[in-house]
C-alpha cells in the first residue's frame, strides 16, 4: 500500500477517536491485513472475556494468591465487596485531606510555618510513576518542590540530601514500599533518616508511610511516631499503583488535580472495556503490537513523546509492559520466553540520535509516537521563527516527517494523540496502556501479574550481602596485624570455594571503598592478597 489515497483511506478505516477526551490512537502505519484481523477474533473475544473476569475479582496472580484490581481505584462502585470499596474511598479521601493540610500548613514541620518540599523515596513501581507524573505536571513555582531516591547508589542518595540540606527542616519525607522490606526503599529511609538525625532532627516528625498494613514498614512507622502512614493494598501491583495512595499523595502535594487524574483513568478504562476491536483503543495498541512482533516479541518498542513533559513516560511504560510481559513460562507452563523490549527518550531530540538506525538500520522495532495537539498554554503563542511558523510547527513537522520516512522504508509506527498534557490525560494514558498490557498478556497467554524474575534477582542479592558479612568475619578473626589470605584461601575459609568469583566482587568492592586492605596485582586476582584493616 503506497499511494497516498490508499494511505488516507486506511488511516481513516484504523483511526481511534474519543469524543470526550478528544483522544486519537492511529495503528494505519502498522501493516496488518485484513486476515490477519479476523485470525485474531477468536483471540480478542477470549482476552475481553479474560479481562473481565479479572476486573470482577478473579485470583490473576496465583504465586500470591491476590486478585489485580488497580481499576477499582477509578471506579470503587466495581470492587466486589463491600470491604474494597471502603479501603478505596476512605484512602482517597484521607490522602486528599492530608495533601490539603499540608499545603494550607496546618500539619507543619516542627519549627516552620509550612513544609516546602517534598522527599519521596522509592524504587520501581513506588518511584518510576511518581517521577514521570512530577516532571509531566510541573510548574514554575509548585507548591511544595519534590526530590527523588529511587535507587541505592551512595553517590546519587548524597547528591540529592545534599541539594535539600539548608531546607531539610522544612521537607516531608514520603516513603513508599509495600512491604517495607524492599532493600532500596529501606536504604533510602535509613539514609534519610541519619542525614535528619546530623542535624538535630527528629526523622518521625517529618515522615509519612505508604505501605501495607502490618508491613514491617507500617510497624516502624507506628512505633515510631511517624505523622502518618497511608494504606497500599495486595491486589495493586506496583507498576499499576500510580493511582493509588503511591502516585496520589505525592501528586497531591504538589497540587496536582489527583480527582481529574482518576477522571481521565475512568473515562479510558470504560472506553477499552469496549468487546469490539475496532471501538476499544487498548485493543487496537494490543493488535499492532502482536502483529508487529508475531505475537513472540521479534520488535522492540519505541516510544517517541514530542513533548518534553512526556519524557519520563518510556521510563514508565518500560516497567509496566516488560516487567508484565517478560515471561519464561506461560499460563499453561510451556517455556516461552515472551516479552517486548522497550525504549525511547522524546522527539524531536532523538531524531538527531537514532532516527537514522530506525529508518535505515536493523528493522527490529515498530515506533509509538505521541501527539501532543496544544503548543503552549491557551493564549500563548509565542514569537514567529519564520513568516506565519511558531517552534510547535516545526515539532509536528518533524513528528509526521519521521512518521513518513519511517514507513516509506518499512518500518511501522502507531501514533498516539492528545489535547494536552494535564492531570486527565495522563490518567488516560495511564489507563490505556495499564489496559493494552493486560490485553496482550491474554492474547499471548501469560501471567501479566506476577513477577518472578524480580523477585530471584533480589534473593540472589541477599544471598551475595550474606556471604559477605561472613567474609568480613573470616577477615576480622584470621588477618589481624600483617596476617593476610589470598582470594582463594578466603572462598575455602567462608565455606563456599565454588564461589570464589563473587568473593574476588565482594573483596574488590570492599578495597574501593577503604574496608578492607587488598594487596598484589590488581589485573591477576590470584595474586592478591587480602587483610583487614582491624
Amino acid at each position: 500500500m503506497n499511494s497516498a489515497t490508499e494511505l488516507w483511506q486506511r488511516y481513516q478505516d484504523w483511526l481511534y477517536y474519543h469524543e470526550e477526551l478528544n483522544f486519537y490512537v492511529d495503528i494505519s502505519r502498522i501493516r496488518f491485513t485484513a486476515d490477519f484481523v479476523a485470525q485474531m477474533q477468536p483471540k480478542f473475544e477470549k482476552a475481553f472475556a479474560d479481562m473481565q473476569a479479572l476486573e470482577a475479582g478473579a485470583i490473576a496472580n496465583p504465586d500470591e494468591d491476590r486478585m489485580v484490581g488497580h481499576y477499582w481505584l477509578r471506579a470503587p462502585e466495581l470492587a466486589p465487596n463491600e470491604s474494597l470499596k471502603h479501603d478505596i474511598t476512605s484512602t482517597l479521601s484521607k490522602v486528599d485531606t492530608f495533601a490539603k493540610k499540608v499545603i494550607k500548613g496546618e500539619i507543619h514541620p516542627p519549627h516552620a510555618a509550612k513544609f516546602t518540599d517534598i522527599l519521596s523515596i522509592g524504587i520501581g513501581g513506588s518511584a518510576l510513576g511518581p517521577e514521570f507524573v512530577a516532571q509531566a505536571m510541573a510548574v514554575t513555582n509548585p507548591l511544595l518542590n519534590i526530590s527523588f531516591i529511587d535507587n541505592t547508589d551512595p553517590d546519587g542518595i548524597d547528591l540529592v540530601l545534599g541539594q535539600l540540606s539548608a531546607r531539610l527542616a522544612t521537607t516531608l519525607v514520603v516513603v513508599i514500599s509495600k512491604s517495607g522490606g524492599t532493600p532500596e526503599a529501606a536504604n533510602g529511609m535509613k539514609e534519610a533518616k541519619y542525614a535528619y538525625e546530623q542535624k538535630g532532627l527528629e526523622f518521625n516528625r517529618y515522615a509519612v508511610a505508604i505501605t501495607g498494613e502490618g508491613s514491617k514498614l507500617d510497624r516502624i512507622a507506628k512505633e515510631e511516631g511517624w505523622i502518618d502512614t497511608f494504606a497500599m493494598y495486595d491486589w495493586i501491583g506496583g507498576r499499576t499503583s500510580e493511582l493509588s495512595a503511591v502516585g496520589l499523595l505525592p501528586a497531591a502535594l504538589q497540587g496536582i488535580d489527583i480527582m481529574a487524574m482518576l477522571e481521565g483513568a475512568k473515562v479510558m478504562d470504560e472506553a477499552t472495556r469496549i468487546a469490539n476491536l475496532k471501538q476499544n483503543p487498548a485493543a487496537l495498541l494490543a493488535l499492532a503490537w502482536y502483529s508487529e512482533t508475531n505475537g513472540k516479541g521479534e520488535k522492540d518498542m519505541v516510544i517517541l513523546p514530542y513533548k518534553d513533559r512526556l519524557l519520563l513516560f518510556s521510563r514508565y511504560l518500560q516497567q509496566l509492559v516488560m516487567e508484565s510481559l517478560g515471561k519464561e513460562k506461560d499460563l499453561d507452563g510451556n517455556t516461552v520466553y515472551q516479552g517486548i523490549a522497550v525504549y525511547g527518550n522524546k522527539g524531536s531530540t532523538d531524531q538527531h540520535a537514532y532516527v537514522q538506525q530506525l529508518r535505515e538500520g536493523v528493522n527490529n522495532f515498530f515506533a509509538t509516537f505521541i501527539e501532543v495537539l496544544s503548543d503552549r498554554a491557551p493564549g500563548n503563542k509565542g514569537p514567529e521563527l519564520e513568516p506565519g511558523i511558531f517552534a510547535g510547527d516545526f515539532l509536528s513537522g518533524f513528528w509526521q516527517g519521521t512518521r513518513k520516512a519511517l514507513y516509506e522504508n518499512g518500518r511501522g509506527s502507531i501514533t498516539v494523540s492528545i489535547p494536552e498534557v494535564s492531570p486527565r490525560m495522563i490518567g488516560a494514558l495511564i489507563a490505556l496502556y495499564e489496559r493494552a498490557v493486560g490485553l496482550y498478556g491474554f492474547l499471548v497467554n501469560v501471567n501479566a501479574y506476577h513477577q518472578p524474575g524480580v523477585e530471584a534477582g533480589k534473593k540472589a542479592a541477599a544471598v551475595i550481602l550474606d556471604l559477605q558479612k561472613k567474609v568480613m568475619a573470616v577477615l576480622d578473626a584470621e588477618t589481624a596485624g600483617s596476617a593476610s589470605l589470598s582470594i582463594a584461601d578466603l572462598a575455602h575459609k567462608v565455606g563456599q570455594p565454588e564461589a570464589i568469583e563473587t568473593v574476588y566482587l565482594i573483596v574488590r568492592h570492599l578495597d574501593a571503598n577503604s574496608r578492607i586492605n587488598l594487596e598484589g596485582n590488581t589485573g591477576n586476582p590470584s595474586s592478591l592478597r587480602v587483610s583487614s584493616l582491624l
